[in-house]
């Protein structure tokens, strides 16, 4: 996310903009509920990944920037959370949490009704909570 760089973009209208209905339905539920569990306004970052609250990174190489500390973007084919930063009992909670993929700290949800949304809402809450401790 180096060149990714937070924008003053309408959350809103970049979400209205879906033209799936239910990827944008489902795009409306995650903010929501990212908004309610970090008490923030949400900031796009590049073309499309919206985000809440932001931290400095430095590597070893002197490579640094800045990255939301969890993030969401309603892509084609997902929704692509970016909250897997290996919390405690993260694997537990993705057992039960339905028909998904993950990458490195990105879950691919299809279609939230495919999904716990309790399950998926607790690890929204543990990651943001990891992230920001």
């Amino acid at each position: 996310m180096a060149k990714t760089k937070p924008t003053d973009q309408n959350v809103t209208d970049f979400i209205n903009a879906i033209p799936h209905e239910t990827r944008r339905k489902d795009g409306f539920f995650i903010l929501d509920m990212m908004k309610r569990i970090t008490g923030l306004e949400p900031v796009i970052w590049g073309p499309s990944i919206i985000g809440f609250g932001s931290y400095h990174y430095k590597y070893d190489s002197g490579h640094e920037g800045d990255a939301p500390l969890i993030a969401f973007s309603p892509r084609k084919q997902h929704q692509v959370l970016y909250v897997l930063s290996n919390f405690k009992g993260q694997e537990e909670l993705l057992k039960k949490l339905g028909k998904y993929k993950t990458g490195k700290v990105c879950l691919y949800v299809t279609r939230l009704e495919n999904i716990d949304l309790e399950v998926l809402e607790e690890i929204v809450q543990k990651a943001w909570d990891h992230n920001t401790k």
